[in-house]
């Protein structure tokens, strides 16, 4: 079998690779993502007090770092088995809620937008955010300012923009103050104007790329996230929903402590990066191959806004409604993932707005005092990304016997998997490798916006060599980029 090699992938947070492998008649046969980071935050964790959990596994990651901080604090509130002051969850729930602002943010307009707007064959050199700031320094402008408006809210609650440590289990450390709470809302009218331009322009975009859209991980899927009680669009608290590509819900209020019943984890031996899926209909892959199966789901923006209801907020469910008209039950491809950042961003600002205005948010009752009441619990919140399980177990002293972690880009593994096969197999005819089909390869990848415990980065470019090798291991074509 031949194979194309696209190392590492780029524009992604975290270092990846791909591979595309060939029949002997030159047609696509299969393709792997390939995590080639390894971390092991699930190993040395184990003998640390769970109290510093949440400041610990916050430094998985340097873009989504609040994600892991709160789902942790959640995990201790049960280990403590309290319920934590009204203000406290609603604090947290305006830290995720800028934390989505900026990572989506991040996504759109520094990571896919070149893409978009400087087009998926036009010159690497140039096909970046530099790029961009050139062809378009105003849009360029409003996604740094609306990233740095997400930053800000973590940054005035938590101390710090990266690596906050200022959830703990049973709350929250320090209040928001009434200036910080001012500084916020004088900032709400511009972001949320540069939001609603953003999706404006991608919806122009969608003429243009409507072939993406049909290849970029078109299939059908399971589709699960978290929901209010009354199946609204949830990031912070709620139970687990499961939907079929049709729109139908699978299964419903799920408990998160209950995760192993609903999600199986399977390990492949190429990649990191674990592949969970839908327990009661098995794992899709089972010969090696990214085949098809029903136990595949996706998770992060597309998901939940094809499992909720409604958002519950005035501008974004406007948009909901025309960003379900793409779709039959459920809006199926991944190249959708972008469209849904933008009205989650939409939605993520009306709901700041709305937790800003209420009386209770500036209260000092914050935290919940106890002792060790639990020697086992789950946390759950969504990420930017997708939903999040931490779960921990400890012993009488509090200190950590085993940890798992749940991470949203390893639950869409699989449909990541599936992606880089559809679009191979539209755009890659023989031995031939154009540089803008190796493009669409990695947009694929990036229109899920996977985040592989991505602390550090690369500095400057980062350097792809694709190979195409013959079942001999002769090399009959390669390409390389600096």
């Amino acid at each position: 079998m031949k194979k194309i090699v696209i190392d590492p992938v780029t524009r992604i947070e975290g270092h990846a690779k791909i591979s595309i492998y060939l029949d002997d008649d030159g047609q696509v046969n299969d393709a792997r993502f390939h995590v080639t980071e390894f971390r092991g935050f699930e190993k040395f964790c184990v003998g640390r007090p769970f109290p510093e959990m949440p400041g610990i596994t916050a430094r998985i990651c340097g873009i989504c770092p609040v994600s892991h901080l709160l789902a942790s604090a959640k995990t201790g509130d049960r280990i403590l088995a309290v319920t934590i002051p009204k203000t406290a969850t609603k604090l947290r729930r305006l830290m995720n809620l800028g934390q989505i602002v900026q990572s989506h943010a991040l996504s759109f307009f520094h990571l896919s937008a070149p893409d978009f707007l400087l087009g998926m064959d036009s010159e690497p050199a140039n096909r970046n955010v530099f790029g961009l700031i050139a062809a378009d320094p105003e849009l360029a402008r409003g996604g740094i300012r609306l990233r740095q408006f997400g930053q800000e809210i973590i940054e005035l609650l938590g101390g710090k923009k990266i690596h906050p440590s200022w959830a703990v289990p049973g709350g929250v450390s320090d209040p928001l103050t009434s200036e910080n709470r001012t500084h916020i809302q004088e900032r709400i009218p511009e972001a949320k104007a540069t939001v609603i331009s953003a999706i404006a322009l991608f919806k122009t975009l969608l003429k243009t790329y409507e072939r993406e859209a049909k290849t970029f991980g078109n299939f059908p899927s399971l589709f699960m996230g978290l929901v209010s009680p009354e199946g609204l669009w949830e990031t912070y608290d709620g139970h687990i929903r499961f939907v079929d590509s049709a729109g139908n819900i699978v299964a419903d209020k799920l408990d998160a402590a209950n995760y192993h019943e609903f999600i199986g984890e399977a390990v492949q031996p190429d990649s990191y990066l674990k592949s969970p899926y839908y327990r009661p209909l098995g794992y899709p892959d089972t010969e090696d191959h990214c085949r098809l199966d029903s136990g595949m789901y996706r998770v992060g923006p597309l998901a939940r806004l094809n499992i909720c209801s409604s958002i519950g907020t005035t501008l974004a469910d406007k948009e909901l409604k025309e960003f379900r008209s793409y779709g039959k039950g459920t809006v199926q491809s991944s190249f959708f993932y972008h469209y849904a950042r933008l009205i989650e961003i939409l939605a993520c600002i009306e709901h700041i707005e709305i937790l800003l205005d209420d009386p209770d948010i500036l209260s000092t009752r914050l935290r919940a005092e106890a002792g060790i009441n639990q020697l086992e619990a789950v946390g759950v919140s969504e990420a930017p990304r997708g939903t999040l399980f931490h779960h921990y177990q400890v012993d009488e002293n509090g200190l950590m016997q085993k940890v798992n972690l749940i991470i949203a880009t390893g639950q869409n593994n699989l449909a990541m998997n599936r992606t880089v096969a559809q679009i191979a197999r539209h755009f890659i005819q023989g031995t031939e490798i154009k540089e803008g089909m190796l493009n669409r390869v990695e947009a694929g990848i990036r229109a899920f916006d996977p985040c592989l415990s991505c602390s550090t980065h690369a500095m400057g470019q980062m350097p792809l060599l694709i190979e195409l090798v013959a079942k001999n291991g002769t090399v009959v074509n390669q390409i390389y980029r600096n």
